[in-house]
């Protein structure tokens, strides 16, 4: 089967997305398909370049020319509405690769719907956000869980945080260009059911299938990390949380029940830096920057509790699996897609969303009963053999011949919720 894949970033640009991509475009083409990817181009990495059997074409955009359109130089994001630097470059790649499926993650599909029906190939989008209906792709409206779109409060939310110049033409390019994928995209794949109802697919009744993000089959087997960073970990025990160091990733609430707690082990943070990161931080807490994969992984090897703290409807949570697959136990916000992975007194726990007293008694709890960590542990290891690549890949290629037979616009389906679930 030829595959392309359509990626704004790829690594090693850092991201749950970006590795997402990669393991799976990686995977398919181990499994004797024939993959290559678009992606943008990004400062100091080759215009093209064979990674593990996949070929990789890096691409211009001309919004990313405009560098003050983006807070952050290194992370210039396609526009909601189709680039034309990118099409042509698109309609070059596909003209060269002839793919059967285009497989698209995120707004840089919208430069490829003007050339949907000419390049024949049957087009699926992975949401990994809920960027179908919220131009801000969080679903959050004035620091809650969004109840849905409207008209007049999503141009208020897009422009209060965009500001007029940026928020208007993303409103209004991103509800212009869903109603063209709601017509043009033959299936949705969606990495939670949480994510499929946000982006109303099941109002809309429209095609998808519940596929979630996946881990290696190799991920939580012992490595050799020697990394020098890894020296900064505690020698002992430690609380751990991976991700931005942001309040909607939960982190003032994380930060505040831990200053609570007594006789607590350190808690470290990996992760970027943002600017509404808390200057001080509690005793004992640790906050150590942005860390390669390998190196993030021997620190969850080397943890006791994984803190999945978000007040943000996440859709999935790949932090949760990979610490899953090193036996650590979950304490998670019950929000989102989160619930679909940690199983509430199974392989975690799960807290209501940006409560610091909830989070406290969770992880209280957990620190004064070894035993049920070390089984809560155990649990967990064993769930994830439901998100690794042996299992969710051929799900994905079921579904591409699906796809290609031709059914799919037709028939509405929930596939891969129970096995999220189990």
């Amino acid at each position: 089967m030829r595959i392309l894949m359509l990626a704004q970033f790829y690594p090693p640009t850092v991201g749950g997305e970006e590795q997402h991509v990669r393991t799976l475009s990686v995977a398919l083409a181990e499994r004797g398909h024939d993959v290559a990817v678009a992606t943008l181009w990004c400062q100091g990495l080759a215009r093209f370049e064979i990674d593990r059997g996949v070929r990789v074409y890096r691409i211009h955009g001309t919004a990313q020319r405009a560098a003050w359109l983006f807070s952050e130089a290194e992370r210039r994001h396609m526009p909601p509405f189709p680039d034309p630097e990118a099409v042509w470059a698109l309609r070059r790649i596909i003209a060269r690769e002839r793919p059967e499926i285009v497989h698209a993650h995120n707004w840089i599909v919208h430069s490829f719907l003007p050339l949907k029906t000419w390049s024949r190939a049957k087009l699926i989008v992975t949401l990994h956000d809920y960027s179908l209906v919220c131009a801000k792709k969080r679903l959050m409206y004035q620091d809650a869980p969004c109840a849905g779109p409207a008209a007049l409060k999503c141009l208020n939310c897009t422009t209060d945080h965009y500001g007029w110049a940026r928020g208007v033409p993303t409103v209004l390019g991103n509800w212009a260009m869903g109603m063209a994928e709601r017509a043009y995209v033959d299936m949705f794949f969606t990495v939670s059911y949480a994510t499929a109802a946000g982006n109303d697919l099941v109002a809309h009744d429209l095609p998808f299938q519940v596929i979630p993000n996946f881990v290696p089959d190799d991920l939580g087997a012992p490595r050799d990390v020697s990394d020098p960073r890894l020296a900064q970990l505690p020698d002992d025990d430690f609380l751990l949380f991976v991700g931005d160091i942001t309040r909607d990733k939960g982190v003032d609430a994380l930060l505040h029940a831990y200053a609570n707690l007594t006789n607590a082990p350190p808690l470290v943070l990996i992760g970027r830096r943002c600017a509404d990161t808390a200057a001080e931080l509690p005793r004992d807490v640790l906050m150590l920057g942005s860390w390669p994969h390998d190196t993030v992984m021997e620190a969850w090897r080397r943890s006791s509790i994984a803190l999945v703290p978000s007040i943000v409807p996440e859709t999935f949570g790949i932090v949760a699996i990979e610490a899953m697959a090193m036996g650590k136990p979950v304490i998670a916000s019950r929000i989102g897609g989160l619930p679909e992975l940690v199983d509430d007194g199974t392989t975690g726990l799960l807290v209501a969303p940006g409560d610091p007293m909830a989070l406290q008694i969770a992880i209280a709890r957990l620190l004064a009963t070894p035993a049920l960590l070390e089984q809560m542990g155990h649990a967990a290891r064993q769930k994830v053999s439901a998100f690794r690549a042996s299992t969710v890949v051929p799900r994905v290629e079921e579904a591409y011949r699906e796809v290609i037979q031709g059914g799919a616009r037709h028939e509405r389906t929930r596939k891969g919720v129970g096995a999220i679930q189990s």
